[in-house]
């Protein structure tokens, strides 16, 4: 394989992919950004008839196809991470998107507004850091939600705890947030850190020292831009004060993917206010492990937790046993996917109506046109 590519993060998986693609003549490349005029790409040198060598950029927009496509499920458009299928034409090579290359991993979350609709964060990612600061209390009800969307993009998650150099006892804020697992029960690992002083940061070489994706999010003024900076060794991020009111400013507008020098890639996302879930059945397992084996002891399978004869979420709660805060969390986030169900249940029905009437008046003027022949 392509030096360059591997270098990206390029695995057998998508080579395997890319093989009847590049039979027809295509090119392969990573989304490292998205704007509303189209993607920046990046790829190798040998891809383009150049320096095998070098790391190239490209421009690009989506072919005809894809867009509509995408105008059917905005999810299976080209997101910041992907892998694609390309075709490269012009002295100033601009590329066109013709394939998004199968996910091993799709981070994303509920679209915010009304509608159920799936807006994608990050594909392709290995390993999902929550990023929170110990500048102030921790928001263990965030961190739980945050939980559950990585988990449930099947990337593994990580916990890191920023701006130690501005809490007086960073241990004890640790001890806060309790032990989590993931969906096979093994520990979620949780890193306390200052990107100011360093603490903590030689932890993160694990993720970082090889090519393999991580992600950061979190909420404005957590510390990702900081780190990010910390890890390029200068300052490619602006970074901003936090606001007399604890809330961050948007420092990051776009997602995006940067090579590390060190050996790993990193996909940066702004600060995210809404975080609704999207599909988190097995998410919710793995960040409430404890929860969940609880309501498998219920009386009822579809336990509401809320009064239930026989539940053991509320005996658990009762004996002290399940800190009511955590119960409520899991209930909230449980009737959340509950309610996505149906709005997507009815979002499909919708969408297959659309579709029959499409197809119907497509055979309309199919017929017309015969009978105009004949």
């Amino acid at each position: 394989m392509d030096d360059v590519l591997q270098r990206l993060g390029l695995t057998p998986a998508i080579a395997a992919a890319f093989v009847a693609a590049r039979a027809a003549g295509m090119r392969l490349a990573r989304v490292a950004a998205q704007h509303r005029g189209g993607h920046v790409l990046i790829s190798s040198g040998a891809q383009l008839g150049g320096d095998a060598d070098a790391l190239v950029e490209l421009r690009a927009d989506t072919s005809g196809r894809l867009r509509r496509a995408v105008a059917q499920d905005p999810a299976a458009g080209p997101a910041v991470g992907d892998w694609v299928a390309v075709t490269v034409a012009g002295e100033r090579p601009t590329a066109t998107i013709h394939e998004v290359l199968p996910r091993h991993t799709k981070l994303s979350r509920r679209a915010a507004g009304r509608g159920a609709s799936e807006q994608m964060v990050a594909a392709n990612v290995d390993t999902v850091f929550l990023v929170c600061p110990l500048d102030q209390p921790l928001n263990l009800r965030r961190i739980e939600r945050l939980l559950t969307i990585a988990l449930e993009s099947g990337a593994s998650a990580a916990v890191v705890l920023t701006k130690a150099d501005l809490c007086g006892d960073p241990a004890a804020a640790r001890a806060t947030l309790g032990a989590h697992t993931d969906r096979d029960g093994a520990a979620i690992p949780v890193h306390v850190i200052s990107s100011v002083s360093g603490v903590g940061l030689g932890e993160l070489d694990i993720y970082t020292s090889t090519p393999r994706t991580s992600a950061l999010i979190g909420a404005s003024g957590v510390g990702k831009s900081t780190l990010i900076n910390r890890w390029l060794g200068h300052d490619r991020q602006a970074v901003n004060a936090v606001r007399d009111d604890g809330k961050g400013r948007h420092t990051t507008t776009h997602r995006e993917l940067l090579v590390l020098p060190q050996g790993g890639l990193v996909i940066d996302t702004p600060g995210m206010r809404e975080l609704g879930l999207w599909r988190s059945d097995e998410g919710l397992q793995g960040a409430f492990a404890d929860v969940s084996a609880l309501a498998e002891r219920c009386r009822f399978r579809d336990c509401s937790h809320a009064g239930a004869p026989g539940c053991a979420v509320e005996a658990a709660v009762a004996d002290g046993s399940l800190p009511p805060e955590r119960a409520a969390s899991f209930a909230k986030l449980q009737r959340e996917q509950e309610q996505l169900v149906r709005e997507r249940d009815v979002l499909g029905r919708v969408r297959s109506r659309q579709a029959d009437k499409r197809t119907q008046r497509a055979l309309r003027r199919h017929y017309k046109d015969e009978g105009q022949r004949e």
